[in-house]
């Protein structure tokens, strides 16, 4: 027995040997590089919201390991990386998501953590990830916060924040000279819908500085019954009513606002609003002002790389991508060249959280909704185009689309790297470029 054991104890040891010489030259199979993928699976913003956006990922993630994707993002996974993923449902409040943003770096012992929809799970995850010192890409969530409040080394956003939504939507306003002297707003009772309401309250006074707020709805997120806050739009109507409603609170409320004649007497701009286009169909009223987070959708620009993408999602899906989808393949476009980006500098190995931080910080790529560029915080917080259109039901094809379409370039928009948005905006928009 004491025989065996020693032949096996220098088995072994010639075994971990041969490993490491094969491991040095590169002739054992390449590791893989393991993602977590955070989004709303259940509850209401599953529906048009999370699990659309964990569809695009899942597509685009099979076309990395294939190598189909277009140059520049053809070689296999990352750098020749097989890609593996896990996914997690956002759904259940900040203090769970950060548990289980803990559980994916130590148990699942992924390399990066791609994810989160709401604002106030972002505010939550960024400084657990950055104490831990991981790799953490927020692909959505809109509050600008996140970098304006907090400066982060491993915590990156590859979207514009909500700034850019609200401005684009007054200067559409102003640029279509729809009239505006009164305005109503209902808004969720949490940091997206907090900053919306400023971001947009604040254009107005710049844009339409003789505009008088009357109606501030503050709902619960997830509230989803609106009888009360619609009364209240209604009994004092005004020119615009504005709204970031979103996921099936927004849909709730169209469909509880649409049958009692709301939208036929203010005239509604909701800024991010094409997610639940599809689900509605002709029950979507017409005329209704919509942002999508981006040149999204129905917005779209024309470029070979967006019809690549548009047809993939669509023939897998069987409807087109909406902001969502198209925020997810963004910020996986985005991981991908800084990974690849990281692995040329270190000679081919997978990058450490630091390597992948230094890599991203500042980059610029192209997705299929523009460049994106990493231009605010530090290099960490994303800027890009966006676009604004007005809704009418096309029933031959049997789609809502969107009419008037304004597209809006990222330097008008977006604040410049020296200021905050809320000053910006108070200051009056310097330094603001390109604006129609």
């Amino acid at each position: 027995m004491t025989n065996r054991s020693s032949a096996g104890n220098a088995a072994r040891r010639s075994a971990i040997a041969i490993a490491a010489l094969l491991a040095s030259t590169g002739a054992l199979a390449q590791e893989t590089f393991k993602v977590g993928i955070v989004s709303f699976l259940s509850g209401q913003a599953a529906e048009s919201f999370g699990i659309p956006a964990v569809n695009g990922a899942k597509v685009l993630i099979d076309a990395f390991n294939k190598g189909a994707a277009p140059a520049p993002y053809n070689k296999t996974g990352f750098g020749g990386m097989k890609l593996e993923f896990i996914y997690v449902d956002e759904n259940g409040g900040a203090t769970k998501q950060v548990q289980e943003l803990k559980n994916l770096y130590d148990r699942d012992k992924v390399d990066a953590v791609v994810g989160y929809v709401g604002s106030g799970d972002c505010l939550a995850v960024a400084p657990a990830a950055e104490e831990m010192k991981k790799f953490l890409l927020l692909y959505d969530c809109g509050t600008p916060r996140i970098f304006e409040d907090g400066k982060y080394d491993y915590v990156f956003r590859t979207a514009a924040h909500a700034t850019m939504d609200n401005v684009a939507l007054v200067r559409y306003l102003k640029a279509k000279n729809v009239k505006a002297d009164t305005f109503n707003m209902i808004n969720q009772d949490y940091a997206w819908g907090q900053d919306s309401k400023k971001d947009f309250t604040l254009s107005m006074e710049k844009l339409f500085p003789s505009a008088k707020a009357g109606e501030d709805q503050l709902p619960k997120f997830g509230a989803g019954q609106y009888g009360t806050e619609i009364s209240a739009l209604m009994a004092k109507t005004a020119d615009v009513t504005h709204s970031s409603l979103w996921g099936g609170d927004l849909q709730a409320f169209i469909l509880q606002a649409g049958p009692r004649g709301l939208f036929q007497r203010t005239q509604v701009v909701f800024s991010a609003a094409d997610h639940v286009l599809p689900g509605l169909g002709e029950k979507m009223p017409n005329g209704v002002i919509l942002g999508a987070r981006g040149a999204y959708g129905l917005m779209s620009p024309k470029s070979a790389l967006n019809d690549w993408w548009w047809d993939l999602y669509s023939k897998a899906y069987n409807v087109y991508p909406v902001q969502a989808p198209y925020r997810m393949v963004q910020a996986l476009l985005g991981l991908k060249l800084a990974a690849e980006k990281a692995m040329t500098a270190n000679g081919g190995k997978k990058p450490t959280p630091e390597q992948l931080a230094a890599a991203l910080k500042d980059l610029e790529w192209d997705s299929p909704a523009g460049r994106i560029r990493m231009a605010l915080g530090n290099g960490h917080q994303a800027v890009q185009d966006t676009a604004i259109g007005r809704t009418r039901y096309d029933a031959a094809k049997k789609m809502v689309m969107l009419d008037d379409i304004v597209r809006f370039p990222a330097d008008c928009v977006n604040p410049p790297a020296t200021m905050k948005s809320e000053e910006w905006i108070k200051a009056g928009f310097p330094g603001a470029k390109g604006c129609p």
